[in-house]
């Protein structure tokens, strides 16, 4: 068996995606996602220009070794581009794969370690009120875990909280990338009265989780952690940019709280450490940016011998294929922890099929072949790619900030 196709499909229903296409001589097709936010095309063009071509007489159903392949290859190792363009030929490896052999993925990959997948999904609000109107909605859906995040007075725009009430949250934009203020003393401040808020209304039944994305220094994170320890979050997530392994070895001195961290890591290089020395609990890389199931399963079981749990990534910003594939190595890892599902435009849907479903706060990948997503190129067709660029931010003094 060969490849002889190999095709980039870029679309915007909804939001933009990049997915890849690879067809056998057989007919079997497999696909993979290598949607990378705000970089769309630059993934497009790696996989058209560099990956595509090579891919074209090789045997789909060596995984391993075209893994190999285009990683050591090329020389020019890691990052998000190169990552993700890996990470969409391995999923659509898989998908073949698993269509040949009649099976799920989460099968080949040694079978099922649970029933289902505790999914988050995110409950925002322009101030406290609202952001619990949102918790109470999810928690009427099912959901045994939810992300909360809120306005800060004095602030007009703060990451995680969607511009309108009850609007899905989407940080692109359209044109240049929108300037956001940022104050992290009015944040430390505030922030905290939301969690005592959830939990005086709510309780401590639901699992409670907040990301701060990269906007503290090791030290404030900590003293975030600290102050929120009596309600009892679930984790937080990405408290200090994770180039500085070693910042975490502070924050883990000072608190107890739960740290995730991950969604901008790229290899098991970039989070060797964080692993190695339990600095972490929960590592939250993609399988569309870790280079796929391959190498984020390698991530996975190297966590688990030192007790870190996954917690894969999961916007809207990585497309259905992305979901399938992560809900696969959900199911089957012995050290799974939550998967983060924010849900997806009406439009996404019509031109994603999927047989992964939702149910009860728990997510199961489906029993159809493969990852068990297929695309309506026709219909992807009708929705050209829009340009779309994430937010950066300043402080308030002006300083260019971590968005």
């Amino acid at each position: 068996m060969k490849i002889v196709g190999a095709d980039v499909i870029v679309c915007c229903p909804g939001r933009n995606f990049v997915t890849l296409k690879i067809t056998t001589d057989e007919g079997v097709t497999g696909l993979g996602d290598a949607t990378l936010n705000g970089r769309e095309l630059s993934v497009a063009s790696y996989l058209k220009d560099h990956v595509c071509p090579v891919l074209i007489g090789r045997d789909p159903q060596r995984i391993e070794d075209t893994w190999q392949y285009l990683y050591r290859g090329a020389y020019w190792r890691r990052g998000p581009v190169t990552m993700s363009a890996i990470g969409a030929v391995d999923m659509a490896l898989w998908d073949i794969k698993g269509k040949l052999a009649g099976l799920p993925v989460y099968q080949l990959l040694g079978g099922a370690s649970r029933e289902g997948v505790m999914a988050y999904s995110h409950a925002t609000g322009r101030d406290i009120p609202e952001t619990l109107e949102a918790f109470a909605e999810h928690r009427e859906k099912g959901f045994r875990a939810i992300r909360v995040q809120c306005g800060v007075p004095g602030m007009k725009s703060v990451y995680g909280v969607s511009k309108k009430k009850g609007a899905a949250y989407e940080p692109a934009t359209k044109g240049w990338p929108e300037e956001q203020s940022w104050s992290t003393e009015k944040y430390l401040d505030y922030v905290p009265r939301l969690f005592e808020a959830v939990r005086e209304k709510f309780g401590f039944d639901i699992h409670l989780l907040h990301d701060a994305h990269h906007r503290l220094s090791p030290i404030e994170a900590a003293r975030l952690g600290k102050s929120v320890e009596d309600y009892r979050l679930f984790w937080l997530e990405d408290l200090t940019p994770a180039e500085n392994q070693e910042a975490f070895r502070l924050i883990r001195r000072h608190t107890v709280t739960p740290i995730a961290v991950g969604e901008v890591l790229n290899t098991i290089w970039d989070c060797k450490n964080l692993i190695e020395e339990q600095l972490i609990d929960y590592i939250r890389m993609t399988v569309t940016h870790a280079g796929g199931i391959t190498h984020l399963k390698r991530v996975f079981d190297f966590a688990s011998l030192y007790q870190v749990r996954s917690g894969s990534h999961g916007p809207s910003d990585l497309s259905p294929v992305c979901l399938g594939a992560a809900l696969h190595l959900d199911l089957a890892i012995p050290n799974f922890g939550v998967q983060e599902y924010m849900g997806y435009h009406e439009q996404t849907m019509e031109v994603f099929r999927c047989a992964w479903r939702y149910e009860d706060g728990f997510m199961h990948p489906g029993e159809k072949p493969g990852l068990g997503v297929e695309i309506d190129e026709a219909l992807a067709a009708k929705y050209p790619y829009e340009p779309a660029f994430l937010p950066v931010a300043r402080l308030e003094d002006g300083t260019m900030w971590n968005w």
